[in-house]
């Protein structure tokens, strides 16, 4: 299979030191690698979907088109700025020859302790899945793999259980527990996905316990979602024993990071992510980093008989209060309410702080420009978010958008709520 034109252009990465993370230059692109001695933190998306193969075959229907393999690789480290990406629908067999094709030509290379090395990015090898149990409602899974060779096994074990082994998040006729023993007897791990989501998750639509559909022995982690924190997780005992994942859940290149984990490892690969979840020798996740629930898409309960977001504090309803109707899509923080082991939350001592960040996209006066602008001073929306000066940015965009810019990324920027699909809003009077 021949590579795309956009794809020859990918720069040759197969002798690059992989064993590098970004530090806190700014300014030269050359100088944003070093050593880890012996442990120091990276930023990770775990989540984000492929639109296309190379050869222009859909896998994620809703994803974009030019949502490649190699431009995920290739946004998430030279604009984003993140070591480790956790590139879902790797189970699909034209993924796989994209990869092979990569690996073949240099232009990526597998690393001894897990994952694809692209420059100064380790891309973790992933799959998004769907379960449904007798008399349940459906979940989402993410599975990652050390390798490719682990994958395509898996791939031919799907290939039996699925109806479409080469479309994203495909259901699959096994038991759930079954696919959890395929996925460890092959060294893998399984991650619940988006867990309070009304659609396709483990307690938004499938059950009030994970333990009723899972064996809590077999899951490394579970990822919150966008409508949700790690408080709002503290009302669920059974979550107590888990890392908690924040990540993107990305259907387009500009949505990756726009949630993500800073990790504390010796290197971005997967053994060293498999020690993280496990909080083995140190590591672990340093701090999760995601919207305010206020601007996830399913945070409050929406009303679709009078579109009504039902935003009261201590509204729990089974009818609309505005026009009684029973057309509701309950939110995330009603679910959890109506679900709730603790009348309180319980944060656990290993579990990170949860930051509130406003991404980039979503402040008021950012426009493609500007962003552009700040992009080819200070290199990546990591450093822009986290290691940047106000005075620095100011000196960029102007003082007035430099202001805004450091309040959301200190999530000090006044939200309106989301709901019922859609995300909620930064106030334009910040």
């Amino acid at each position: 299979m021949s590579m795309t034109g956009s794809d020859k252009t990918m720069k040759a990465s197969a002798d690059t030191d992989t064993d590098t993370i970004a530090n806190n230059s700014v300014h030269a692109r050359s100088d944003t690698s070093t050593k880890l001695n012996p442990l120091g933190t990276c930023y990770a998306d775990l989540h984000v979907h492929i639109g296309r193969t190379n050869a222009g075959n859909p896998v994620k229907i809703s994803g974009s088109r030019n949502l490649t393999f190699g431009n995920i690789a290739r946004e998430a480290e030279e604009r984003k700025g993140i070591s480790l990406v956790g590139i879902i629908d790797c189970h699909s067999p034209g993924v796989q020859q994209d990869i092979d094709d990569y690996l073949q030509a240099g232009e990526m290379k597998e690393l001894q302790d897990g994952g694809i090395a692209y420059g100064g990015t380790t891309i973790l090898l992933g799959s998004e899945l769907e379960i449904r149990e007798a008399g349940m409602g459906p979940a989402h899974l993410l599975v990652f793999y050390p390798d490719l060779e682990a994958m395509k096994s898996f791939t031919k074990w799907l290939d039996k259980n699925m109806k479409n082994v080469h479309l994203s998040s495909q259901r699959v006729y096994a038991p759930a527990r079954e696919l959890q023993q395929e996925v460890y007897s092959r060294g893998g791990m399984v991650i619940p996905a988006h867990i309070f989501t009304p659609h396709r998750s483990i307690y938004g639509s499938c059950a009030p316990r994970m333990e009723q559909v899972l064996n809590p022995e077999l899951i490394s982690a579970v990822e919150l979602g966008l409508s949700a924190d790690s408080e709002m997780a503290g009302l669920i005992s059974e979550l107590d024993r888990y890392t908690i994942l924040t990540n993107s859940d990305a259907h387009s290149l500009g949505k990756i990071g726009r949630e993500y984990n800073e990790l504390r490892i010796a290197k971005p690969n997967y053994r060293e992510f498999e020690m993280a979840l496990g909080m083995k020798e140190g590591r672990g996740v340093a701090a999760n980093y995601g919207l305010n629930p206020r601007l996830g898409k399913y945070h409050r309960t929406f009303c679709g008989g009078c579109n009504y977001i039902i935003d009261e504090a201590d509204a729990a309803v089974e009818r609309c209060p505005y026009c009684g109707s029973t057309k509701l899509v309950r939110g995330v923080q009603d679910r959890i309410r109506s679900i709730a082991d603790r009348t309180e939350p319980a944060v656990p001592a290993h579990r990170p702080p949860y930051h509130y960040q406003v991404p980039l996209e979503f402040i008021p006066g950012l426009g493609p420009a500007k962003f552009e602008a700040l992009l080819r001073v200070f290199g990546t929306e990591m450093n822009i978010l986290h290691r940047v000066s106000e005075q620095e940015l100011a000196e960029v965009v102007g003082s007035e958008l430099a202001e805004r810019i450091c309040a959301a990324r200190a999530g000090r920027l006044a939200l309106t709520s989301g709901g019922g699909g859609t995300y909620g809003k930064v106030d334009k009077s910040n």
